[in-house]
């Protein structure tokens, strides 16, 4: 009987499963999650602003490569003593439920300080890229050690460790973290009010819509907005937001859907993945875009800190200062 366990708020508590793990799973399971994270990696957008949730991708994506290396080389050898220390396949389930843990605590920290950082930094023009590239390092080290280090002094029972499994690698207990549930569903509950408080706006924007090729890049064409009032444009921009957001990530927030409606349970070691922070990015960036409006300047260095979405088009003409700027062709597009 395995152990599933549960995190409510600031709180463990337990419940018994009866859903196992074999060794050869969790290899392919991690081996198809590297290979996400380093695909992601790979085709995002290369002009990209440092900020601290693209460094943390690229350490998880790392510590992910880590993970299934130490996992793949304790499979291959199956027993083998290291510093005193005999390593069996037992220690590959030992591993991926203390990073099932470790991945399972981590959302609510990481959308709160990515949130945060994109809060205090959108509005920048100028910055000192190796002093901030430095402070990032240090902050993405520093929260991978202090949730490892409170992990690790944590009970064996805490983290769903069972003695008896030692001689029963092919089994293995796994962890599920609720933190990412809440989280998709708040971004869903809010993606659904402004889909609701801007309904009128998305289908008269939506309805004449064209795909179009513009800088090798393919776009989405609106239709030039009139003039309006500051709260009317207002109404709009945030229209154009939800539509560059949806546009972008409409697959993945069915799937949230799903997850949210079927209440499936994923292993945590799975369910921390590149894609998933993403798409979090993304959804920081435009409520910080929404909330950082008024003090936004038009400049290259502010639209690049996203590394799928372009978001560069859903502020003109609404911050233009110029006239004639307003009129050119590139003000009606919205790159999704």
């Amino acid at each position: 009987m395995a152990i599933m366990f549960w995190e409510n708020c600031s709180f463990l508590h337990f419940q018994h499963g009866h859903i196992f793990q074999p060794s050869t799973a969790l290899l392919l399971i991690m081996l198809g999650k590297v290979l996400l994270n380093l695909f992601l990696l790979r085709i995002r957008r290369p002009t990209l602003r440092g900020s601290f949730m693209i460094h943390f991708c690229t350490s998880l994506a790392l510590l992910d490569l880590v993970l299934l290396v130490t996992m793949f080389f304790i499979f291959y050898f199956q027993d083998f003593m290291v510093l005193g220390v005999r390593f069996t396949t037992y220690h590959i389930c030992l591993l991926a439920q203390i990073m099932a843990v470790t991945y399972g605590i981590l959302h609510y920290p990481i959308a709160l300080m990515a949130g945060l950082d994109y809060y205090l930094t959108i509005t920048r023009t100028t910055t000192s890229h190796v002093c901030q590239r430095s402070l990032y390092t240090v902050a993405v080290v520093l929260t991978w050690t202090l949730v490892l280090c409170y992990v690790l002094t944590l009970p064996s029972d805490a983290v769903g460790l069972d003695k008896n499994l030692y001689n029963s690698g092919y089994q293995c207990p796994f962890y599920i973290s609720r933190q990412s549930y809440w989280l998709s569903l708040g971004m869903l509950a809010i993606i659904g009010m402004v889909f609701v408080l801007c309904w009128s706006e998305v289908r008269d924007m939506v309805h004449p819509i064209q795909l179009v090729l513009y800088k090798s890049e393919t776009v989405l064409f609106f239709p030039r907005v009139p003039e309006c009032s500051p709260r009317d444009c207002a109404k709009h921009f945030l229209t154009r937001l939800l539509v560059c957001f949806v546009g972008n990530w409409a697959p993945f927030v069915f799937l949230q859907m799903l997850i949210v409606l079927l209440d499936v349970q994923i292993p945590a070691y799975i369910e921390m993945n590149v894609p998933w922070l993403y798409f979090i990015n993304s959804f920081l960036i435009a409520f910080a875009y929404w909330i950082r409006r008024r003090q936004i300047e038009l400049t290259e260095e502010v639209w690049g800190v996203d590394p799928f979405v372009s978001w560069k088009f859903c502020f003109v003409p609404f911050h233009s200062q110029n006239a004639d700027e307003a009129r050119k062709p590139t003000s009606e597009i919205v790159i999704c």
